[in-house]
C-alpha cells in the first residue's frame, strides 16, 4: 500500500489519491517544504501513520461525485495498487483518470487517461545529479505514451544554476517535435531546505517563457514563494479540498 489520503473537491467534481514515496532522490523537490532538508532520500516528506487499503479507497470514492479521479505523489505509479484503482475508476465509476503529477518513470498503464510529466533535466550528467536516474528511460516513456494517444502535459522546473534556461528550451524543442500543441508548465524553483540554489527572478522567469514559446503554442508559468506553495488554496480554489479519507 503507498496510498493515505483521499481528497475531494466538490466544485470540480474531482477526487485525488495521495501516495507516499519515489523512485527519484531530487534534492530540489519541493516536498522538502514540509519536511525539512532531512526528508529521506526518496521520502521528501514525513511518512503517513497510517495507509489505506484498496477496497477502503473504492468504498469512499463510491461515495461522492466525480468526474475525474487524479493520482498524485510522491510519485503515484510506485503504488502496487495502481492498476486495479485505475479499473476500478474506468470500469467502474466510468470516471476519466489522471496521474495529476509523475517523474515519467511510468506511464503506458491499462485504464490511464492522461499524465502530467516532469521532465527534470536535457543534460544527460544533470538529471543524473537531479533525480539518480538516466534521462533517455523517461524520454522515451513520455514519447510512447504520446504515441498511444495518452493525454500528457510537461512540466520542468527552472533552477538557475542548475537546470537554466538552456535546457528549459531543449526540452521545449523536443516537446514541440512530438506536437507544438502540448502544454507545457515552467515552474519557478522554489528554495527548499539544505540548497544554495537560488529562486528565478520575475525577469528570468518572464525570458523562460518568452524562449519557450518559440517552440510551444501552450507554455505557462508559476513563480510561487514557499509562503505560497504551502498555501495553495489561497490563490487557487481547485486546490480547496477536503480530506474523505
Amino acid at each position: 500500500m503507498a496510498f493515505y489520503k483521499i481528497t475531494y473537491n466538490e466544485k470540480y467534481s474531482f477526487a485525488t489519491l495521495h501516495n507516499y514515496g519515489c523512485t527519484f532522490h531530487c534534492p530540489v523537490c519541493s516536498y522538502k517544504l514540509r519536511s525539512g532538508a532531512n526528508g529521506r532520500a526518496g521520502h521528501a516528506y514525513p511518512k503517513p501513520k497510517q495507509f489505506l487499503s484498496t477496497e477502503e479507497i473504492k468504498q469512499k470514492l463510491t461515495q461522492v461525485n466525480i468526474d475525474t479521479l487524479y493520482f498524485m505523489g510522491g510519485e503515484p505509479t510506485v503504488a502496487t495498487d495502481l492498476p486495479e484503482l485505475l479499473d476500478f475508476a474506468r470500469n467502474t465509476l466510468k470516471v476519466r483518470t489522471c496521474l495529476g503529477h509523475t517523474n515519467g518513470s511510468r506511464l503506458l498503464i491499462p485504464n490511464l487517461d492522461g499524465a502530467n510529466v516532469g521532465l527534470k533535466a536535457w543534460d544527460e550528467k544533470t538529471h543524473i545529479e537531479y533525480t539518480g536516474r538516466e534521462k533517455k528511460f523517461i524520454f522515451d516513456n513520455f514519447k510512447a505514451a504520446y504515441n498511444a494517444g495518452m493525454d500528457l502535459k510537461a512540466n520542468a522546473v527552472y533552477v538557475p544554476g542548475f537546470v537554466d534556461v538552456d535546457q528549459i528550451e531543449s526540452i521545449a524543442e523536443w516537446l514541440a517535435a512530438l506536437s507544438p500543441e502540448i502544454p507545457f508548465h515552467i515552474m519557478g524553483y522554489i528554495p527548499v531546505p539544505g540548497q544554495s540554489f537560488q529562486r528565478p527572478t520575475i525577469e528570468q522567469m518572464s525570458y523562460a517563457v518568452d524562449t519557450c514559446r518559440k517552440h510551444l503554442e501552450n507554455v505557462h508559468c508559476s513563480h510561487l514563494s514557499s509562503e505560497q506553495a504551502l498555501n495553495l488554496s489561497e490563490r487557487d480554489d481547485r486546490f480547496e479540498v477536503r480530506r474523505i479519507a
